[in-house]
């Protein structure tokens, strides 16, 4: 029986654009994929392992041409809008269940959505979740093991009790790994309001 949820933030309830950022970013920087060095930077960056300045002055070195605003706007161009009957949904859940956030994020993808939401609107929807885990604040990412591990400990929960809902297929596959109920949602397909009913044999 599920007793706990632990919801993925973007792509279950606020919406991204991945390829759209992944082809703005290529064809602003000028070249065809990311290199080692721009990927290890942000991995660090996503666990809290540099600051958004040491962060932002990688970029500003390694492409001297653009401006800090750019390299930010690049950065947030992933991130979509909200549809707020998400809001609804889960402040119905979390009155039935344990409900806790577990994303892959960092601090300027947050600054944006504050700024974007309004700071009402973002904290209405933290409160509905007993754990905010974003992933540069604990300093673990998805799909590493550590991280699902971290969550089961800090909260003494019970996987085989809990559902975890990740739209990234490598990230449900690790948690099902140690025991976790999944739902690996389409973004383009389904919306999280409708848990219930697509998943409704755990219920």
């Amino acid at each position: 029986m599920i007793k706990n949820l632990l919801f993925d933030f973007g792509d279950v309830f606020i919406n991204l654009d991945k390829q759209g950022a992944m082809q703005n970013a290529l064809e602003l920087f000028g070249i065809k994929e990311f290199s080692k060095d721009m990927i290890r930077i942000n991995e660090q960056y996503e666990i809290g392992a540099i600051s958004s300045e040491k962060f932002l002055e990688f970029y500003e070195s390694k492409f001297p041409k653009l401006s800090r605003k750019e390299i930010i706007n690049a950065w947030n161009y992933i991130l979509k809008d909200f549809p707020i009957h998400r809001l609804a949904f889960i402040q119905q859940a979390s009155k039935k269940y344990r409900c806790f956030l577990l994303s892959n994020t960092n601090e300027i993808h947050i600054d944006w959505i504050k700024n974007d939401w309004g700071i009402e609107l973002y904290n209405d929807f933290k409160s509905c979740f007993e754990q905010f885990y974003l992933s540069h604040e604990i300093g673990f990412r998805k799909p590493n093991k550590d991280i699902y591990e971290f969550v089961l400990h800090e909260n003494k929960l019970n996987a085989s009790e809990t559902l975890f809902i990740d739209d990234t297929k490598e990230n449900t596959d690790a948690a099902k790994k140690i025991g976790f109920n999944i739902w690996n949602n389409d973004p383009y397909k389904q919306d999280v309001v409708n848990l219930f009913s697509i998943k409704k044999e755990l219920f």
